[in-house]
């Protein structure tokens, strides 16, 4: 029967499955081998995890979208979620939620299997995969679900966000608000923000591989053999993620504003970010890191909570040898 720590074992960088933060190490030490069933148990894991936080990333996606020549709409945290209750109710605070849903298997199912068909290929005789080259592994997953999943469906969720707090919002739902996006602007207007998603993606695998690997070193001194706890872990991979918040949310401040409805008027990723310097300053690029900080903690804390569950439910329905 497989436990929570069997799985466990396997897992990547696991922004999918961690939302924002996990451990890239064990994967590196793990066998070739998958099972089946860990790609969807990811993607519910993931799924279950994004109903519980999304709150935390519809704020930050609104301060993000308050451009200060505007004026801004919201004076911080507390009157962007007051404004939204007051004028949506609480399932205001939920716009956008149903396209992270939908990807969050996809997102798992292309990550996974992208690294793993990279690694494989780039093991040692003896089936090791050292850190640099897990490193590369990671980017190119972080590269490939960032244009195959991540983009559109970021792209969507940004979108619906936005058209909550315009004077007309039009998206009535999902699908039709999918369909009046390609209708109106192509399948091209799915794909807004796509380098600043893949820069964005990148960078996220990059710090945090960085900062896993040295903390795992670290916690293991002379002793390479020796076990680290898997909260000892999930302790790691939040401060690795708290530490990617701080060092990419720049790129995640023009990734929104590049998606957002009023993309027009960016010429490019990089006009984007002169635009903002120019009219809003330094800390424009930092709009919305509390609540992405939060989530990222919440993230782990949950998934540990969930995950051992959803793990025992599978092992019922879904038995291997």
């Amino acid at each position: 029967m497989t436990t929570f720590c069997d799985i466990f074992v396997r897992m990547d960088f696991v922004e999918g499955f961690f939302g924002c933060s996990g451990s890239p190490l064990f994967f590196l030490e793990a066998s070739r081998s998958s099972e089946p069933k860990s790609t969807p148990l990811r993607g519910i894991a993931g799924g279950i995890e994004i109903c519980i936080t999304f709150p935390t990333e519809y704020v930050k996606t609104q301060l993000q979208l308050d451009e200060k020549a505007n004026p801004p709409r919201y004076k911080g945290i507390v009157d962007c979620v007051k404004q939204t209750v007051d004028g949506y109710g609480v399932r205001g605070l939920y716009r956008g939620l149903s396209s992270l849903l939908y990807g969050s298997i996809p997102k798992a199912a292309v990550r996974f299997g992208v690294f793993e068909f990279l690694s494989n290929k780039m093991r040692d005789e003896s089936g090791k995969l050292d850190s640099t080259r897990g490193l590369f592994c990671g980017l190119g997953a972080g590269v490939a679900e960032a244009v195959v999943v991540v983009c559109p469906m970021e792209t969507v969720k940004v979108k619906f966000i936005h058209d909550q707090s315009s004077a007309n919002p039009k998206y009535r739902g999902f699908f039709h608000g999918v369909r009046e996006i390609i209708r109106t602007e192509g399948l091209r207007g799915t794909y807004q923000g796509l380098t600043a998603t893949v820069l964005k993606q990148g960078s996220n695998q990059a710090i945090r591989f960085y900062v896993m690997t040295s903390l795992r070193n670290w916690y293991k001194g002379e002793d390479p053999n020796k076990a680290i706890n898997p909260l000892v872990t999930g302790a790691f991979g939040a401060f690795a993620g708290a530490v990617s918040v701080f060092g990419n949310t720049p790129l995640d401040v023009i990734k929104t504003r590049m998606q957002g409805l009023e993309a027009h008027k960016y010429k490019s990723t990089l006009d984007c970010a002169v635009k903002i310097m120019k009219h809003e300053g330094p800390k424009a690029f930092y709009k919305g890191t509390v609540p992405r900080l939060g989530r990222v903690c919440m993230d782990v804390a949950i998934v540990f909570i969930i995950y051992e569950e959803v793990v025992k439910v599978l092992n019922k329905v879904w038995k291997t040898d």
